[in-house]
């Protein structure tokens, strides 16, 4: 199977690539029609260790905003996610899954609410400007939806307050997690925010202009060489580790949030009106067939996960691992998998078939592993 990315105008460059491609890049993904870099000179393994000590600089431009805005803006955005925000306030991150009318995951943004009327849907990969887009017209709703010019840097690991401390000053070790706040560059106002697609502690720069992305990325270079900054990107081992989900893997429509462990994050009462609330209300009172849950099983080095290896319990199929990876920490592979709730309880032996001819034995896990 060829190994390659063949690059054209409906990829999307970002405002770092050319920084990114600099500091030695090794491959690319493509994330709502974006580039992703995905790999650099290091090993995985190397790159995990250097971002649980250090800290390191993402291009997560990908991580596109869906703005809403207008005054039927908050009444849209609730109308999409079972997650009550009516008590959200200007400078809140909320992690909130939005549903079709089935209960089907259509995306899990953090929202970021800027004002009263007017949002940012921090969104992964699956197009949810076009779902807005069409409940609002079909809905009459007056407002304004949009992908306005805002590019996410992301600095993450254990060293990262203390750069960017250095570079944007001591108000930034005031924001709280899942916060932001508008802080100056180089006389632009810039949105940061105290989160990230690891657990090891971050924050996000949501640039606003394209034009600043060289300079940006190349101040938080320079003021990360006393902290041994490295580029860097979500890093496998760790996401896995941490239970962080990547949807289009562990999840997409087929899926509803209760599955995925947000049943928190959902208003089941009926006292919020949402799309696909009967659907969520009927599933949550049967209970969910199935829960994502960590496996951890040995057998060496496991292969690249690219399609669903099953798991097993005395023969018959429970789930199936859709990420996995060796875990240098844990010196087991540790993997991602939709399990059926007879056999989700941590401690429960399972097989894991991995496509390479062989048991390898292991047990389901709690988050994080």
């Amino acid at each position: 199977m060829a190994d390659g990315l063949n690059m054209s105008r409906r990829i999307r460059r970002t405002p770092y690539t050319d920084r990114v491609e600099a500091a030695g890049v090794r491959g690319f993904s493509v994330v709502n029609h974006m580039l992703l870099p995905k790999a650099f000179q290091t090993t995985v393994e190397e790159d995990y260790w250097h971002l649980r000590t250090h800290v390191q600089i993402w291009d997560v431009s990908c991580q596109r905003q869906v703005e809403i805005s207008g005054p039927d803006a908050a009444r849209l955005v609730q109308w999409m996610t079972p997650r009550n925000i009516g008590n959200a306030k200007p400078g809140d991150c909320l992690y909130v899954p939005i549903i079709d009318d089935a209960a089907g995951l259509i995306n899990d943004p953090v929202l970021l609410k800027l004002a009263e009327d007017r949002f940012w849907l921090s969104i992964a990969d699956s197009d949810v400007l076009l779902y807005a887009k069409g409940l609002a017209i079909g809905a009459g709703m007056d407002l304004c939806i949009q992908e306005p010019d805002v590019s996410p840097l992301a600095i993450q690991g254990p060293k990262s307050e203390a750069l960017m401390t250095d570079l944007f000053g001591s108000k930034i070790r005031d924001l709280g997690f899942f916060k932001f706040g508008w802080f100056d560059f180089q006389g632009t106002t810039q949105l940061i925010a105290r989160s990230g697609y690891s657990r090891q502690g971050g924050f996000e720069i949501y640039l606003n202009d394209t034009v600043l992305g060289p300079a940006l990325w190349d101040a938080i270079w320079v003021a990360g060489q006393p902290y041994n900054i490295s580029p860097g990107c979500p890093n496998l081992i760790e996401r896995i580790e941490g239970g962080l989900l990547s949807y289009g893997n562990e999840m997409t429509r087929d899926n509803n949030p209760l599955e995925i462990g947000l049943g928190k994050f959902c208003t089941l009462d009926g006292s919020v009106e949402y799309v696909g609330r009967k659907a969520l209300e009927d599933i949550a009172a049967v209970g969910p067939a199935q829960h994502i849950r960590g496996v951890i099983f040995g057998g060496g080095p496991c292969p690249i996960c690219a399609t669903p290896w099953p798991v097993m319990v005395d023969g018959q199929k429970v789930g199936q691992i859709t990420s996995a990876i060796w875990s240098p920490r844990l010196k087991a592979n540790v993997g991602l998998s939709m399990i059926e709730s007879s056999y989700e309880y941590a401690g429960q032996s399972v097989v894991v078939w991995a496509g390479d001819r062989q048991d390898r034995f292991g047990h389901v896990s709690d988050f994080p592993m």
